[in-house]
């Protein structure tokens, strides 16, 4: 029985696909993660099926015969948790006449709800027309397919059929609204050149604005869901000796981002690149903790800040109840840091590890 709210909700089934049935464990993992990404784009996820294939049909992804099964369930999208062709997304919708959107679609529908400065929207956009380009098939595209709702919305929504020709003539405009933008921001981080920084990094999730507010009394937004923070955010906080340094909140990471999101929002990530120091935060809790750590990793060398100066952080953990896991992380990274954000257990630790970096710094 669901709610009103709930029903006014676009309803998904969540779609991922395993080799071998030993496999299916580990893609239902994965497919919780699909699932909280629908859950914060807005949709209402009803059911999750594992479809088991040596391989990728190259017309459906899934095969004729679950694709024709598909069209009869009661969802208005199949969500795929890998990246589909466009020859792959346009078949299934002719036979399930159903909305089909992956993993990727739901990152950026989720970039263009959450963007709220002018930065933030004008890199939304470049990330989804380079995305949508790259899906191009025949002479054109029309941005909202089967309606609208999720998938079609954001800064880059605009209802129209356009071309190549078009998509680069806005891309271009927007790189250069981009660079404007990108100017304000070097002005800025001169003005403050003279302050020792502190960026905070890690997978989406991991409570790097819960961490933010802990150590500077602010009340940026915080929520259980995926990507809240989309622009850098830059607070005061103080070091046991009482001094300043600006603590640095950026967006988070996931599996399978889209390289069209990693390129637009890479004067974002400037702000981490540039800082003196980064918290590397992980979520201690997490279930996939060595497989989140490794999606903040690929970031930290897209940025070639990989070998820089970087304190890796457990976070979260007054949600962990098991001894043996500090213990098995303890002794793996043994140069780690262990903090809740929520209650601030571990706050000394990482504040002297910030502080002996900081004389550093200024001497």
């Amino acid at each position: 029985m669901y709610t009103i709210e709930e029903n006014k909700k676009e309803r998904a089934l969540i779609i991922g696909l395993a080799k071998k049935s030993k496999e299916k464990k580990s893609k239902i993992e994965e497919l919780k993660e699909l699932e909280s990404l629908a859950k914060t784009a807005g949709a209402l996820p009803v059911e999750k099926i594992i479809q088991i294939k040596e391989r990728p049909d190259t017309a459906t992804y899934i095969g004729k015969g679950k694709a024709d099964y598909l069209k009869d369930i009661n969802v208005d999208i199949l969500l795929f948790n890998e990246s589909l062709s466009p020859a792959q997304i346009s078949n299934l919708e002719e036979i399930t006449e159903k909305k089909v959107l992956d993993r990727q679609d739901i990152i950026l529908d989720i970039f263009a709800q959450h963007a709220r400065t002018k930065s933030a929207k004008i890199e939304v956009e470049l990330a989804q027309l380079n995305f949508r380009l790259s899906r191009l098939t025949g002479h054109g595209i029309e941005l909202s397919r089967l309606g609208g709702g999720i998938g079609t919305r954001g800064p880059g929504e605009k209802k129209l059929e356009v071309d190549r020709r078009k998509i680069r003539r806005r891309i271009s405009h927007l790189k250069k609204e981009l660079e404007k933008v990108e100017k304000t921001r070097d002005i800025q981080r001169r003005n403050r050149e003279g302050a020792f920084s502190v960026a905070l990094l890690g997978y989406t999730n991991a409570g790097k604005t819960t961490l933010l507010n802990a150590f500077t009394n602010s009340n940026a937004a915080v929520a259980d869901k995926l990507f809240v923070t989309l622009d850098p955010l830059t607070r005061i906080a103080e070091t046991p000796d009482n001094n300043k340094f600006l603590m640095i909140d950026t967006v988070g990471f996931i599996r399978g981002i889209p390289t069209e999101i990693m390129s637009s929002f890479k004067s974002t990530l400037e702000e981490a690149k540039n800082s003196h120091l980064r918290i590397i935060l992980v979520d201690s809790s997490s279930e996939k903790i060595e497989e989140e750590l490794d999606e903040t990793r690929k970031v930290m060398d897209f940025l070639e800040i990989g070998d820089s100066d970087n304190i890796l952080t457990f976070n979260k953990i007054d949600q962990v109840t098991e001894p043996a896991l500090f213990a098995h992380l303890r002794k793996k990274y043994p140069e780690a840091v262990f903090i809740s954000a929520k209650t601030k257990e571990g706050f000394e630790n990482l504040l002297e590890r910030i502080n002996a970096y900081k004389k550093r710094f200024r001497n």
